[in-house]
């Protein structure tokens, strides 16, 4: 199951549209593959996470969005920093989720 980017509903991952709102589904065509990857993640978030830059590249915008606005701040460097830490917790033991609702499964 992958979230509907127009409603956020779960959905099948091959739903051409979404059934509760309509929306239209990104299709990923054969051969290719739109995963994100773990070390990238990790090492985005590891570099410049306090950023939020790696929530950006799992496609996560509006939060990735929310995390630099925050750490403009001191003291949002500081609530920013225990959000990367999380995140890097997550994306270590594979709990981390791109936009599509997918887990970061591969390394490289």
């Amino acid at each position: 199951m992958v979230h509907c980017r127009g409603c956020g509903k779960d959905i099948h991952e091959t739903a051409v549209t979404c059934p509760a709102c309509g929306a239209p589904q990104h299709q990923v065509m054969a051969g290719t593959s739109l995963d994100k990857k773990i070390l990238p993640a990790f090492l985005l978030s590891f570099l410049i996470g306090v950023f939020g830059i790696h929530r950006f590249y799992v496609g996560k915008t509006g939060t990735g969005l929310i995390m630099l606005l925050i750490s403009l701040t001191f003291f949002g460097l500081i609530i920013t920093s225990i959000w990367n830490l999380i995140d890097w917790i997550m994306i270590l033991s594979g709990n981390f989720k791109d936009a599509d609702g997918k887990y970061l499964k591969e390394w490289t």
